[in-house]
C-alpha cells in the first residue's frame, strides 16, 4: 500500500501555529514537543523515527520568526544545563503584546488583515509579514465574508524578490539596466530604499552611493539577475516609499503630451480614462506621463488610432518605433495589398 503523503501546510500557517504554541506556554516547549504537536510539524513527525529534516526546518523557522521581530527565547533545563535535547522554547506574552494604549476595532482589524492578504507569500515585505503575523497571533484574525474575495497582488518581474530582500537587509545591489535606445545594458550599483508601483508599473527607488543622487528604475528594464551584496548603507531619513511616490507624481504632473485619438477607438477609451487626462477640441487629448519612453511604447501600440502631436521628442520616439515596426514587417508587393498597407502606413506615420 502506498504511503499517505502528509498534507502541505503553507509556511505562513506553520509559523503562525508555532508562535501561537509558544505564546500559550509559560514554561516553554521542547523541540520534540513542538515537532509532535504543532500544526505544520506534527503531520510529518515520526515518533521514534528519523526527524532530522523536520528538525532542520524548525531551526530555519526559529530564525525566520526572530527576523520578523518575534522575541523567541531559549531556556535551559535547570536539572540538565547544556543538554540541547531538553532546551525549551517560549515567547513571553508581555514582550510580544501590543502596548496597552493601542487597540483595534473589528473593522480596523478586518482592514489590516485585508491589506496583508492582498500580497501573496513571497512578495510580502518583512514589515508587513511581521505585522500580519503579530495581528493574527494576538487574536486579530476576524471572520469577515469579504476577506474571502480579497485581491492578490504579485509582481511578475524577476527582479522584485531580490530587491525586496535587499530592502529588508539594507544592502547595496548590482544589476544590468537596459535603457531604451541603447544597444547594451549598463551595470548599476545602487542602494534601494523603496519598491513602488506607479501608473501600473513597478519601480525601484534608489540612492547612488557614490553621488548620493536618487533615481528610479523600471523593474521591467532590469536585464538578468540582481546581485544582493553584503555592503550596507545608511538610508537617509527622508528616503521612503512616500517620498518616492511624491517625486514620481510631481514628474507625472509636470509632463504632458498632446495626442489625437480616433473617436470610439481603443486608444480614445484608454487614454481618455487615464487620471488627469484633459479632452480638447477635434479629438485632442492632453495626457500626463512620467516616462517618455513608456508613453511612446504605449502610443505606438495603438497604431493608426492615435497621433502624437507634442512634444517633439515624443513624436520622434513614436516615429522611430513605427519605422522599426515597418522595417520588421514589410508590406507585400502585390498591388491590392500594397494599397491597403500604404493607407495604414500613412495613418501610423501621422502619429509620429
Amino acid at each position: 500500500m502506498a504511503a499517505v503523503r502528509a498534507p502541505r501546510i503553507p509556511v505562513e500557517e506553520r509559523l503562525f501555529s508555532l508562535v501561537l504554541a509558544l505564546l500559550a506556554t509559560d514554561a516553554g516547549l521542547t523541540k520534540t514537543e513542538v515537532l509532535s504537536t504543532v500544526q505544520g510539524y506534527r503531520q510529518k513527525y515520526v515518533a521514534g523515527g528519523d526527524n532530522a529534516a523536520l528538525e532542520r526546518q524548525f531551526e530555519r523557522d526559529k530564525d525566520d520568526i526572530r527576523e520578523l521581530g518575534v522575541p523567541l527565547e531559549t531556556v535551559d533545563d535547570p536539572a540538565a544545563a547544556g543538554d540541547n535535547h531538553l532546551l525549551r522554547y517560549r515567547i513571553l506574552r508581555g514582550d510580544y503584546e501590543l502596548p496597552v494604549d493601542i487597540s483595534f476595532s473589528p473593522e480596523e482589524t478586518a482592514l489590516l488583515t485585508l491589506a496583508g492578504m492582498v500580497w501573496r507569500e513571497g512578495t510580502l515585505s518583512a514589515e508587513s509579514r511581521r505585522a500580519l503575523l503579530k495581528l493574527r497571533s494576538l487574536g486579530g484574525a476576524t471572520s469577515v465574508p469579504e476577506l474571502a474575495y480579497a485581491p492578490r497582488v504579485r509582481s511578475r518581474d524577476a527582479a522584485f524578490e531580490p530587491l525586496r530582500t535587499a530592502l529588508d537587509r539594507g544592502v547595496v545591489v548590482r544589476f544590468d539596466y537596459l535603457k531604451p535606445g541603447e544597444a547594451a545594458p549598463r551595470r548599476r550599483e545602487v542602494a534601494p530604499f523603496a519598491l513602488v508601483q506607479h501608473q501600473g508599473r513597478w519601480m525601484v527607488s534608489v540612492v547612488e552611493p557614490d553621488t548620493s543622487s536618487r533615481k528610479n528604475f523600471l523593474l521591467s528594464r532590469i536585464v538578468g539577475p540582481v546581485t544582493v551584496t553584503t555592503k550596507t548603507f545608511s538610508r537617509p531619513a527622508d528616503a521612503t516609499a512616500d517620498s518616492a511616490l511624491e517625486g514620481l507624481d510631481r514628474l507625472w504632473e509636470q509632463n504632458t503630451a498632446t495626442v489625437r485619438a480616433a473617436p470610439h477607438s481603443d486608444a480614445r477609451t484608454r487614454l481618455g480614462a487615464r487620471r488627469g487626462t484633459v479632452q480638447g477640441d477635434d479629438d485632442v487629448l492632453l495626457v500626463h506621463y512620467s516616462d517618455r519612453q513608456v508613453l511612446a511604447e504605449e502610443l505606438t501600440s495603438f497604431g493608426p488610432e492615435v497621433v502624437a502631436l507634442a512634444p517633439d521628442d515624443l513624436r520622434d520616439l513614436v516615429a522611430s518605433r513605427l519605422r522599426d515596426l515597418a522595417a520588421d514587417h514589410p508590406v507585400d508587393a502585390a498591388p491590392s495589398r500594397a494599397s491597403a498597407g500604404s493607407g495604414a502606413a500613412t495613418s501610423g506615420g501621422a502619429g509620429s
